[in-house]
């Protein structure tokens, strides 16, 4: 067993930083969370969690959070609107200084300043996850299924090897803690590769009703998501993804066993334990 550690995430209320906060509570470790808005964080992290806040846009304000830490969890983004973060070599310069000894750095879907500048640094040891699809995505469909009982959605035979955010988190919080995983590049998925109707036949089970799946074609989708607000850059991300997705993105690789020692969750699992959004609604 590791000995108790202190560690420091960022992006800690995101999908992925929860995540990574409830699994080094649960290993033991004491975790600060880092966030620009302390009171909305202490109402989503485990009591355990010490909420500091901070921006990584302005990391000389972070030094304080900094102090004691031998892990740091770094998100590529940040500010209020979510641009590409550019502090990271300041950001590395105080992590050196305060003795933090690994660091991962979640994958922002392609390069990065900040992620750039932590695989260039030789002086921390650096793990960089790159997660494929997030099962929960599928909470997108919880409005539409409570209602209508139905998924509308494009490319229906597209393949995902999906991961549980959970495991995101274990592997996280084994690089953070333990040796041997320094310029490692993590590739993270689920134990299987699904199609769409996989996912809503699964959601149907464990919610207990039928869900019908109904194809969309690319130019009711594109109508769809524009109209749901989504900037262009976003849709055509959506098109590339869903319409031709990446090898990476439909093949199952071995990281959640081969770093934490148990097989990735299954989707099965996922649906079990969000269930009750899928139910309809009184």
């Amino acid at each position: 067993m590791t000995q108790t550690q202190q560690l420091l995430v960022t992006g800690a209320t995101g999908t992925v930083g929860r995540q990574i906060v409830a699994e080094l509570l649960a290993r033991g470790h004491r975790v600060r969370a880092l966030t620009r808005d302390a009171a909305r964080a202490r109402t989503l992290l485990p009591a355990g969690a010490e909420v500091v806040e901070g921006d990584l846009t302005e990391p000389d304000g972070t030094a304080g959070a900094l102090e004691g830490v031998t892990g740091l969890h770094l998100i590529t983004f940040g500010g209020a609107a979510f641009t590409p973060l550019r502090t990271g070599p300041r950001i590395l310069e105080l992590a050196r200084a305060a003795g933090v000894r690994r660091i991962t750095v979640l994958h922002g879907g392609g390069p990065t300043p900040l992620e750039d500048a932590v695989r260039a640094d030789d002086a921390v040891d650096c793990t960089v996850l790159m997660p494929v699809e997030f099962m929960s995505n599928a909470l997108e469909w919880a409005d539409g299924i409570a209602a209508t009982g139905e998924v509308r959605e494009p490319f229906v035979d597209r393949l995902s090897a999906m991961v549980h955010e959970s495991d995101i988190g274990a592997v996280a919080a084994v690089a953070l803690t333990e040796e041997g995983h320094g310029g490692r590049e993590y590739v993270i998925t689920g134990p299987e590769v699904l199609t769409l109707g996989d996912k809503v036949k699964t959601l149907a089970e464990a919610a207990g009703r039928e869900i019908a799946l109904v194809e969309l074609t690319e130019e009711q989708a594109v109508e769809h998501w524009r109209a749901s607000g989504l900037p262009e850059d976003v849709v055509g991300f959506l098109l590339m993804a869903y319409g031709d997705t990446p090898e990476v993105g439909r093949t199952v690789s071995g990281t959640v066993e081969e770093v934490t020692g148990r097989p990735a969750r299954t989707f099965a699992q996922w649906a079990a334990e969000h269930a009750d959004a899928f139910r309809e609604r009184p």
